[in-house]
């Protein structure tokens, strides 16, 4: 893929900081499920934004602390997994395909760059301020078997009161 990428890591991504500065935007209230329905949504809409035949790796959302609050009230949901293209040259596609998917519908590419290990990954970071999450996708396409690497991670969530998380 050719850009004008640069090589730096991501910053940390979010569009409306919480009040504490941690740079994680305040996703609202909901229970561990709700929120963890949300995230398999937007990765469902990521696999979709794809757009080439292939295999996602089955690993379901976890569920975490939010920095700087306190984790038996605030947390986050994060979802990594993997997508393996049927033909290894639709991994460049399927990042084609993102790149100008995430750049509609509320989503906002906030950085992308390629990193500095020895195959220069594509990385591509974007927002989608409306729904409260990020996405971040590498590319491994020079790999033996070319593959995304992709975590879609939540802003902090507040449990509703009496309600207890569900940490993973």
């Amino acid at each position: 893929m050719t850009d004008d990428d640069t090589s730096k890591p991501p910053a940390n991504s979010a569009s409306t900081p919480d009040e504490a500065g941690s740079g994680v935007p305040d996703a609202g209230i909901a229970t561990t499920d709700e929120a963890v329905a949300s995230v398999k949504s937007v990765s469902s809409q990521i696999h979709d934004f794809i757009g080439v035949p292939g295999t996602a790796s089955e690993p379901g959302p976890g569920v975490k602390a939010c920095p700087g609050k306190d984790p038996d009230t605030h947390f986050q949901v994060y979802h990594p997994w993997n997508f393996k293209p049927k033909s290894g040259i639709d991994n460049d596609v399927a990042m084609k395909n993102l790149k100008e998917k995430l750049s509609t519908g509320g989503w906002v590419i906030k950085e992308s760059y390629r990193d500095n290990s020895p195959n220069r990954n594509f990385n591509l970071l974007a927002d989608n301020d409306s729904r409260k999450m990020s996405v971040w996708v590498v590319a491994y396409s020079k790999r033996a078997t070319p593959s995304l690497g992709i975590e879609v991670t939540s802003g902090c969530y507040r449990a509703p009161e009496g309600e207890t998380i569900k940490h993973s």
